[in-house]
């Protein structure tokens, strides 16, 4: 998942409702790390992860570069950090390569923390001058930082589940709710659809560049499932050989599958007569009637084929997703045992695979300067997901929100809606 440059600009009345955001979500990020040593968040459990500290000192590193960088009486809090903390902008200058995060051992969690305090205190001094660009640029600070407070938790969940005593970092979730019962499905007509973020007016003032241009599409009639695909439905996949049947998975899942070995959802294991999972919480029974997640594009497209049924398109999805609250459902709202609970909602407890590749859409532009590296270029290998998860802040869902992983991506608090073709008069 990637930032980029804002569709719109903020409003010229709009830094205090910036800055407001710009408080929450700094206070959000320190307190999700409440739990951890400076060990904890210090490692990294695989190359694709980040360590926890890193995440806190990169956002920062991302405000100092883009936002205080030429003002006049800022000093940067240590000029060595912007090798350590840079994540892949090319314009802005060399990095550590991202598998050797893990090897900063210094700075320490305190001299992060007291880093981001440098930052935050500058951004409060400047804020009310700063230019309408630059203040764009908090804006999107602000939502460029929410986006990793849900790769930190997902990030530090993988590095929890890989030690060998499976600590738990907060209490158990609340109770999940029940997606129990018969699948039923909403049926959608064909026709011509609007997607994409559509700008002022909407509502949603904020919005990635790879979100636009609104643009419209051309839909059949198609069908999707009112619930998410639950743990006991991946159960019966299981058992009835789901990953042991060629012919249910596309040929490059099929190869992934066997060589890693894959048989289950990640942070399953198999005890007597049924399955436990590491959350969070740390182990626990798994809830049946609680979405599904941790699988990867390959095995969602598996389980469709299962089921006689497909993943919805982006397109189908967004479209379905009309005139659903997009700040409902189970999402972060603090620091805690986040995981799905199964409301019966469009968005929350889990991003959702789709068949969609993430690629440009029509009339899309990368923009200018350094910021604009990060949509564009990795719109190749990806897969779209939409819906956000009970790790996403509230503030980062959108109908138009485009999230993104590689297929064989199963860290993040991924799940699957399936989706069918109707005949509307047969």
């Amino acid at each position: 998942m990637a930032s980029s440059q804002p569709l719109t600009l903020v409003s010229d009345t709009g830094t205090a409702s910036v800055m407001a955001l710009f408080h929450d979500v700094r206070a959000r990020s320190v307190s999700l790390v409440a739990p951890l040593s400076d060990a904890d968040a210090s490692v990294q459990s695989m190359p694709d992860a980040s360590p926890a500290k890193w995440h806190l000192a990169h956002t920062s590193w991302f405000l100092e570069t883009f936002v205080l960088a030429g003002i006049e009486d800022y000093r940067p809090f240590d000029a060595s950090f912007g090798f350590l903390f840079n994540s892949y902008y090319e314009a802005v200058g060399p990095r550590l390569a991202r598998h050797r995060r893990g090897m900063i051992t210094r700075p320490s969690l305190a001299d992060v923390l007291a880093w981001r305090a440098h930052v935050d205190a500058a951004v409060a001094r400047v804020a009310e001058a700063l230019p309408a660009d630059r203040l764009a640029l908090l804006e999107l600070g602000c939502h460029h930082e929410m986006q990793h407070q849900e790769l930190l938790l997902t990030d530090i969940l993988d590095a929890m589940a890989a030690n060998p005593c499976e600590p738990s970092l907060w209490p158990a979730p609340r109770a999940s709710a029940s997606l129990a019962g018969h699948v039923g499905w909403t049926q959608h007509e064909g026709g011509i659809h609007r997607i994409g973020h559509q700008g002022k007016g909407t509502g949603e003032s904020f919005a990635f560049d790879c979100e636009g241009p609104a643009h419209d599409v051309l839909l059949q009639p198609f069908a999707l499932a009112e619930r998410l695909v639950s743990n006991a439905d991946w159960a019966d996949f299981i058992a009835d050989g789901g990953y042991d049947k060629p012919a249910l998975w596309l040929s490059e899942g099929w190869a992934w599958r066997q060589a890693e070995a894959i048989t289950a959802p990640l942070h399953w294991r198999a005890e007597e007569g049924w399955w436990s999972s590491f959350g969070l919480a740390g182990r626990a029974m798994l809830d049946a009637d609680a979405p599904v997640t941790h699988i990867s594009f390959f095995e969602a497209d598996a389980f469709a084929s299962w089921a006689g049924a497909r993943l919805p398109t982006e397109a189908e999805w967004e479209v379905a997703a009309a005139g659903h609250d997009p700040r409902g459902g189970n999402q972060l709202d603090r620091a805690g045992a986040v995981a799905p609970h199964g409301t019966p909602a469009m968005f929350g407890d889990c991003w959702q695979w789709t068949a969609s590749a993430f690629r440009p859409y029509p009339g899309f532009r990368v923009a200018e300067g350094a910021v604009g590296e990060y949509n564009g270029k990795f719109m190749s290998g990806q897969m779209v997901l939409k819906g956000a998860s009970c790790a996403t802040p509230r503030g980062s869902s959108r109908a138009s929100t485009r999230n993104f992983f590689p297929p064989t991506a199963r860290w993040q608090f991924s799940g699957v809606r399936l989706a069918r073709d109707v005949q509307f008069g047969a």
